[in-house]
């Protein structure tokens, strides 16, 4: 079974992997052995890029040992659409699109991402119709955000 150091000295190699603007977003281990990683890249993540960084990284921990009967597996992805954000470079990479904020009290906030820095975020929403309709801005800490996930409109 892999232990908290294996995933650490994983994740220390897959660090070491990334190349142009692609950063780490998560980790999971299983007990199965199976090590999901999650990337993610500010001009995007195309599956070839994927694809370079998981043979990179399993054939270097097939060389250090961890898993000597071979009973590991792999899969780089990023969190896919409908994963909440986690890190401060992911909200910057989605201002400009329509993000649903659920709040520490469960209420939930949809607006436009407008702004994103260290504290906190920024989103713009329409109050009311037609000619009563107003946007309005909302200020929300990060301290008061529970998830955020970007909301696909067609």
């Amino acid at each position: 079974m892999a232990t908290e150091t294996n995933a650490e000295t994983v994740k220390r190699i897959l660090l070491t992997l990334l190349f142009d603007d692609i950063f780490f977003v998560d980790m999971k281990v299983k007990p199965t052995n199976n090590i999901k990683i999650f990337l993610d890249a500010d001009s995007g993540l195309g599956i070839e890029k994927c694809i370079k960084i998981n043979r990179r990284l399993y054939r270097q921990v097939e060389e250090m040992g961890f898993y000597p009967e071979g009973d590991f597996s792999l899969e780089v992805s990023s969190p896919g659409i409908d994963e909440p954000l986690k890190m401060l470079r992911q909200y910057v990479k989605n201002i400009g699109r329509t993000v649903e904020v659920t709040l520490n009290d469960d209420t939930t906030k949809e607006g436009v991402l407008l702004e994103a820095n260290e504290e906190g975020i920024v989103i713009e929403f329409t109050e009311g119709k037609n000619k009563k309709a107003v946007n309005t801005k909302l200020p929300v800490l990060f301290s008061d955000i529970k998830q955020t996930v970007v909301q696909i409109k067609f």
